[in-house]
């Protein structure tokens, strides 16, 4: 088996434009083509925060739309920003550390998490 490093910058993600198969992640939530390559490629830390927050947070539970970005901050740091897609912020979370390369925006819609891109 090939064991192939990460791509942090996720230099294909920009070929994401639409899903063409729907996967089973975690905690009855679906995920589209674009955020697997995103997980297999050293984010699967951040997907998984983010889920564990909107399905755990009271003011999150129940919302139609949301939108979660990673910012990066510094030269290693970086902060999960959960807002209602009009940018009204619902939730904040901030890593003092991070190897990540790149930011991006996931939305999450009736239990689909999906990359901006394929929205």
């Amino acid at each position: 088996m090939e064991n192939k490093k990460p791509d942090l910058t996720l230099k294909d993600l920009g070929q994401f434009f639409g899903t063409q198969a729907y996967h089973k992640i975690w905690m009855n939530t679906t995920a589209t083509d674009g955020i697997v390559y995103i997980m297999q490629n050293g984010y699967s830390w951040f997907i998984t925060d983010a889920i564990s927050v909107f399905k755990t947070k009271a003011n999150l539970l129940g919302q139609d739309f949301l939108a979660i970005k990673l910012k990066l901050k510094g030269s290693n740091g970086a902060k999960m920003v959960i807002t209602d897609g009009n940018e009204k912020i619902l939730y904040q979370q901030e890593y003092k550390y991070t190897d990540a390369k790149k930011e991006f925006t996931l939305y999450y819609l009736n239990d689909v998490l999906i990359y901006s891109g394929e929205y």
